[in-house]
């Protein structure tokens, strides 16, 4: 092959590496062009310079939870784990306030067998004690 064409088909890449930071309203423009009909995302995301696993994550993302989900880039819970969690919670809550009870029954049975049995104080005999 001709040296010109091996030379052709080098690319130069001047990235110094570092990660490009998206806008909130340029990741909400980008998914709602995948949202369009017959929109695909491949081609969506290399028009917008963004790579498609990016851009399926935050189409996800939004998706789930909304526009907030995709300009703070945060993991969104679906609504079923949270209602578990709520359960839980209420759970915690009903054994926390049976425990209290207990707790406050017991010191008041406490209280009452002190007040009510003589305190016995050991004390050694004296030698008077003898005579």
């Amino acid at each position: 092959m001709p040296e010109h064409v091996l030379m052709s088909e080098i690319e130069i890449i001047t990235d110094g590496g570092r990660r490009r930071r998206w806008t909130a309203a340029e990741k909400l423009r980008t998914v709602e062009e995948t949202l369009e009909d017959g929109a695909s995302i491949p081609v969506v995301a290399r028009r917008n310079g963004v790579a498609p696993d990016l851009l399926y994550r935050w189409r996800r993302l939004m998706l789930e939870g909304g526009s907030v989900a995709v300009s703070e880039d945060d993991e969104v819970t679906s609504n079923k784990v949270v209602r578990q969690m709520e359960e839980r919670i209420r759970e915690l809550e009903r054994q926390l306030g049976r425990k209290t009870m207990e707790v406050e029954i017991l010191r008041e049975a406490l209280d009452k067998s002190r007040s009510k049995k003589p305190t016995w104080l050991a004390r050694s005999p004296r030698p008077d004690d003898f005579r």
